[in-house]
């Protein structure tokens, strides 16, 4: 596997039908573009569709002599799982938000038929391009991830309404404790997207029903023109 220079940033690519959707999938926190890969492959239905997995542009230590990449850094010493982190506002977000953008202009592709996903880290980062993108795109992944930045995102949200999205999480995640994945989902759907909370028995994970109803959700979608 290898990474590719597209716009601002390196991605891992699974090319598929020029004809089906593209899926951006963005990575947590202390992981990398390749570590989402294995989904082009083994989520049902998709396996022709075109998937991007960018990589984070800091690296940050997760172990004695071991790094990953992120989004933006994170105070490890004061994580705690049941922290509401939805008024969190990552001063590097905006940077990066525009790299995401410069990145999804490379690929010549009209926004209905751009998904947007990530986990953790990731999933903070897609919903923040989603609400922030100057249409809906084609569908929203939320993989075990949070509500942050609620007051800026409060200002821009309802120009999305209508965009369907698709959420799990653990119900026994110690890495971000559901009630943030509550809080996620109330703030969508009351700002009028579309989509429901999937919860799921296990941690900070992304378990195989889980991938099974994330193809369904995405196949069933495919065809449609999106909100």
């Amino acid at each position: 596997m290898k990474l590719n220079q597209r716009g601002p940033l390196k991605t891992h690519e699974v090319m598929g039908d020029d004809n089906k959707p593209v899926v951006i999938l963005f990575h947590g926190y202390g992981a990398d573009a390749f570590d989402l890969a294995p989904l082009a492959d083994v989520t049902p239905g998709l396996q022709d569709w075109t998937w991007i997995f960018p990589q984070g542009p800091s690296e940050v230590p997760i172990g004695p002599g071991w790094t990953g990449r992120a989004w933006w850094p994170i105070d490890l010493e004061k994580i705690s799982t049941s922290r509401d982190l939805s008024s969190e506002t990552p001063q590097e977000l905006p940077e990066v938000r525009k790299k995401i953008l410069s990145l999804i202009a490379t690929l010549k592709r009209p926004w209905s038929e751009v998904v947007l996903g990530g986990f953790s880290q990731g999933g903070m980062l897609a919903a923040d391009v989603a609400l922030h993108a100057p249409e809906n795109p084609r569908n929203l992944l939320l993989l075990s991830t949070a509500l942050i930045n609620k007051t800026e995102w409060s200002t821009v949200a309802n120009q999305r309404k209508g965009l369907r999205f698709f959420q799990a999480h653990g119900n026994q995640d110690t890495v971000i404790d559901i009630k943030n994945g509550q809080r996620l989902e109330s703030f969508l759907t009351e700002q009028g997207l579309t989509g429901k909370l999937r919860q799921f028995s296990g941690g900070h994970e992304i378990p195989s029903p889980v991938l099974q109803e994330m193809g369904i959700f995405l196949s069933s979608t495919y065809g449609t023109s999106p909100k």
